[in-house]
Order: C-alpha cells, then sequence, then structure tokens
C-alpha cells in the first residue's frame, strides 16, 4: 500500500495543480475561473462562491502542509481578496455566485458557501496570522450555526409544518469544518460542536437494521417513506465516515474509528454497481426507482472520497478488507476519471458503463477540491504506513 503515497503525490504536484494554477487564475479581475475544458480553455466565467472558498482553501493547504511556496500563497490570496470583497451581503451571509467581475448572480441561499468560506480564511489563517481572515471564519461560522435548523431561512421553498426533514449534508460537513478551524475554536468547542453531531449522524440518520445512511429524516430522527426519506447517497455516507474516523483517531476512541470504519463498508458494498463496476451516485433505500435521474451516474467526488476513508482505514490497522477495496476502486478511478489524453485535472461525470459524457474538468460543481484534496490526503495518509 505504501507504493500509492508517491503515485498520489506525483499526481498531485506534476498534473492537477499545475492545470489549476496555469488555466483558473483570474489575472483581471481576481478569484479563478472553475469552467474549464479538458484543454484548459475557459467556457463560463460566472464565479460560484463555494467552489471559489475551495480553491482558496486548496492552496492554503499545500502551503501550510506540504512546502511554503510563495506561488500557492499568491494563488490562495487570489481568490482570498476577491471572497473578501465581493462575497458576502450585508448580513454576512455568503452569495452562492458571482458575474466574473464581483457582482451577485444567485442569492445566498445555499449555506455550503458559508461553510467553505469558513473553512478558506480559516485555513488562510495559519499562513497569514492576520486577525481579520480568523475573525472572518469564526463570523462565518457562527452564522451558520444560527442557520443550521432552516439553513435556506427566506429561499426555503418548502411548505412549513406538513414534512420537515433534516438534510445529513451539513452535519456531515459540520464534523470537519470544525476539525478544520481547531487552531481558531480550541479543543473544547470542537467537542461541543462535534459531540452531538457525531451522535446525530451514527443514531439517527444511520439505521442499524438496513445498515445504510440516509439523507434526509424526520425532525424526530425516524425514517420517511417518501422519495426524499428513501434517498441514499452513498459517497456523502462514506465521506462522512473518514470526517468521523479522523474525530475519533484525535480523541483516541478506537470505538468510534470501528463503528465509522464498519459503517463505511456497509455504504460502499450497497452502493457498489455489480454489474458496471464504480459506485452509484443515488440510490432507493427500497430499491424504488429513485427520484434523482442521475442517479446511475459515477461521479469523480464519491470515487476519491471513498479513496480517502479506505486510506485512512488502512493506515489505522491495516486490514485487508481495507486494502482489497482500495485497489478495487484505485483501479476504477485511475482507469476512468483520469484523462491520459489531455492530462491534468481528472473527469468527473461518467456514464454509468463508465465512459466520460461531459467533458470538462470544471465547471459549476467541480473546482479545484476534490481531487487535489484526495490525492493529499492518501498520500500522506498512506506516506509513514509500516
Amino acid at each position: 500500500m505504501k507504493k500509492y503515497a508517491q503515485l498520489y503525490k506525483t499526481e498531485l504536484l506534476t498534473e492537477v495543480i499545475p492545470f489549476w494554477e496555469k488555466y483558473s487564475r483570474d489575472e483581471e479581475f481576481g478569484g479563478y475561473f472553475t469552467c474549464l475544458t479538458p484543454e484548459g480553455k475557459v467556457y463560463d466565467t460566472d464565479k460560484f462562491m463555494w467552489l471559489q472558498a475551495r480553491q482558496v482553501w486548496m492552496f492554503s493547504k499545500l502551503y501550510n502542509t506540504l512546502e511554503a511556496k510563495q506561488e500557492w500563497r499568491e494563488m490562495a490570496k487570489t481568490g482570498l481578496d476577491f471572497l473578501e470583497k465581493h462575497g458576502r451581503d450585508e448580513k454576512g451571509n455568503w452569495y452562492f455566485s458571482l458575474d466574473r467581475k464581483g457582482d451577485p448572480l444567485v442569492q445566498p441561499y445555499n449555506i455550503f458557501s458559508d461553510c467553505f468560506a469558513a473553512m478558506a480564511f480559516g485555513e488562510y489563517y495559519k499562513l497569514d496570522g492576520n486577525g481579520k481572515y480568523a475573525q472572518i471564519a469564526t463570523d462565518t461560522l457562527e452564522n451558520i450555526l444560527s442557520r443550521q435548523h432552516n439553513p435556506k431561512g427566506i429561499y426555503n421553498k418548502k411548505y412549513p409544518g406538513t414534512r420537515e426533514l433534516q438534510d445529513f449534508a451539513l452535519p456531515m460537513i459540520l464534523c470537519n469544518l470544525s476539525l478544520e478551524m481547531e487552531h481558531i475554536l480550541g479543543n473544547t468547542k470542537v467537542d461541543q460542536l462535534t459531540d452531538s453531531i457525531v451522535d446525530l449522524i451514527l443514531n439517527q440518520f444511520y439505521d442499524a437494521h438496513s445498515g445504510l445512511v440516509y439523507e434526509n429524516i424526520a425532525k424526530d430522527g425516524t425514517l420517511v417513506d417518501s422519495f426524499e426519506g428513501r434517498l441514499i447517497n452513498p459517497g456523502h455516507a462514506i465521506e462522512a465516515m473518514w470526517f468521523i474516523m479522523n474525530l475519533g483517531i484525535r480523541k483516541n476512541d478506537n470505538t468510534l474509528v470501528a463503528k465509522a470504519e464498519h459503517i463505511m463498508y456497509q455504504q460502499l458494498e450497497n452502493g457498489w454497481d455489480k454489474e458496471h463496476g464504480g459506485i452509484f451516485y443515488f440510490l432507493d433505500a427500497k430499491g424504488h426507482p429513485p427520484e434523482k435521474l442521475e442517479w446511475d451516474q459515477k461521479l469523480w467526488w464519491v470515487h476519491l472520497e471513498t479513496l480517502v476513508a479506505l486510506a485512512k482505514t488502512y493506515a489505522h490497522n491495516q486490514s485487508h478488507q481495507a486494502q482489497k477495496w482500495f485497489v478495487k476502486v484505485h483501479e476504477y478511478a485511475w482507469n476512468h476519471f483520469r484523462d491520459n489524453e489531455h492530462g491534468g485535472e481528472w473527469y468527473g461525470y461518467l456514464n454509468r458503463a463508465g465512459r466520460p459524457f461531459l467533458h470538462l474538468k470544471g465547471g459549476k460543481w467541480k473546482g479545484c477540491f476534490h481531487v487535489p484534496r484526495a490525492l493529499l490526503e492518501i498520500a500522506k495518509t498512506l506516506e509513514y504506513i509500516p
């Protein structure tokens, strides 16, 4: 397994990061272009706040954990300045998207813009030390926590009081965001934020009877027999499990790590396409036709987050099961998502048979985040195993 560490690090530093360095920076207005063809050509100039913030975080993380390269610091600052100047409304909520110059296009309905902005400013604060960046990160986190029970606020289109659901994505993100901001928040605050969230994920969103993690549950924690209530997203659940593994390792809680590992395997085995290979995007918990028409697509982030979870599992216990699954998912991902013709960033969207059907390297939903983060995490995780 150790041999994969260098493979993933080389891919990160010689293919993926150079692609974003070369093609994504907007030299005129600041920030980044994310809508890029395989050749690196810009096909749309709108700027999506969560992708801008993710790229700031990524280059800051590289600077802080791999090498203090001035080019990486400058790349991060390009996006940070753009976010600070244009990214928020007067109440401190982060817009969903702006035009190229920084004028708002879509209102701040999506709380994940805020989540990744907090991550970005928190990580950049590590390399800069300017207190205003820590303040923006903490102010944003407090705003997230104040909105967590009704994230969309005035933009929520659901009729109140009929079928009110809890969404899995925000608790999942808060597990990771809290750890990412521990240098600002302190240990006690991280424990306060994550203990209840981990309990919610493991004891309510996870249903021990079916072995599944649900995307939506009722406010009282019960399952709801509806399209939304039966929705399963294997990639989300697996990603959450490596966040929880990190929390367990931080607390030296092997029981928590083992439970997250067990749940991760259940989602992987349930989500694996036994006919074509790869992991399904969405499933219906009861096997009914899924609501999501894109349910059988194979997405880049699902497979990369799975590889991170498996690498962390193997590093923790050197289990044969983790190694076997890692090799299986690795071979699928590198044979289908990696672009052997153009190099650089990976493709993001495959059909069920495993062929790319959107020939893009970045867009409205895909930017400089899941591929480089996974490559970095896997390389770091496997580098020091025996």
